[in-house]
Parts: C-alpha cells; sequence; structure tokens
C-alpha cells in the first residue's frame, strides 16, 4: 500500500503524486469515489466498462432472464415493486 501526506488547497482541491496516479493508471478526467466513515476518506477509481464488456454483462443478463421466465414486458412492473419496497 503506498501512502502519502497530501494537502488540501484553498478551494478544497487536492493532488495526488504523480506516483499514485501512475500506479493506479488514471489520468485527468477519469472518475473517483469518496467514501467517508468518521475521518477516514477512501478513494475509488470509477472504471466504465467497455461496449465489449458491457454488451456481454448485457446478454448474460437476458439469457438468465430468458431462464427464469422473465420477459420485456415484465420490466416495468419489477421496477415499479424494487421501487415500492425500498420506500417501505
Amino acid at each position: 500500500m503506498d501512502a502519502r501526506i497530501l494537502t488540501l488547497s484553498s478551494k478544497g482541491q487536492i493532488s495526488l503524486p504523480i506516483a499514485i496516479r501512475r500506479n493506479l493508471n488514471i489520468d485527468a478526467g477519469d472518475k473517483l469515489a469518496v467514501y467517508t466513515s468518521g475521518d477516514v476518506v477512501m478513494l475509488k477509481v470509477l472504471r466504465l466498462p467497455t461496449a465489449e464488456e458491457f454488451s456481454k454483462t448485457l446478454d448474460e443478463a437476458k439469457e438468465w432472464a430468458d431462464s427464469v421466465g422473465y420477459k420485456e414486458s415484465d420490466v416495468n412492473n419489477i421496477i415499479k415493486s424494487v421501487r415500492k419496497k425500498k420506500r417501505k
């Protein structure tokens, strides 16, 4: 694990040292998620799937839906059901 001391700017910004950016293979414009727990701050690099990865995942989801008998017309009812459960 690589640990560094960073300084917060007057604008609330931090700079990640080049060694950490290289190690994580991130560049300007890449997205990071920030998680906090008490006074601990964690960053996670967000990686969007490639078109090929997304297509593969979508195909797997379609195969699963077919295997359990779901049809495209069931999607709206499933979404409504999940949203209703979350509101409770």
